[in-house]
């Protein structure tokens, strides 16, 4: 198997409110509706939000109904300067993410903050310099 991700997926029992937040709070433009599965447009990797049932149905795999307990993942948004950072975290918070911890330069030199989504889903987004993503 090659290592590279094509697809990551968020599952959830809240399909249309974490919808609107990756729509209207983090401004990911939506790719495919399909009301039990969101496809959002996103450079690099797929992303898509699901309903638990639909992957129970896909699977017929019992685990899907399990309730989630504590941080099971975090996604990490690149969003510029240490000033971005700010800017994007004041904007996001006011739009209505959860802040869970103010921007903060960390040990490893990158300007972090933290903030949750409606399922309790832990997010960062940090400062880079471009020659991050360079290959």
């Amino acid at each position: 198997m090659k290592g590279k991700i094509g697809l990551v997926t968020i599952l959830t029992s809240n399909i249309q409110s974490l919808k609107s937040f990756y729509s209207d709070v983090l401004g990911f433009s939506i790719q495919t509706d399909l009301g039990n599965y969101v496809e959002f447009s996103s450079e690099g990797v797929r992303f898509a939000i699901c309903e638990k049932e639909v992957m129970k149905k896909a699977t017929n795999h019992l685990s899907y109904q399990e309730q989630r307990k504590g941080q099971s993942f975090e996604l990490a948004f690149p969003v510029g300067s240490p000033e971005d950072v700010d800017r994007t975290y004041s904007e996001i918070v006011a739009k209505g993410a959860t802040p869970i911890k103010e921007p903060e330069m960390m040990p490893w030199g990158r300007k972090t903050a933290f903030f949750a989504d409606p399922d309790g889903n832990i997010h960062e987004i940090y400062s880079y310099k471009p020659e991050d993503f360079e290959k």
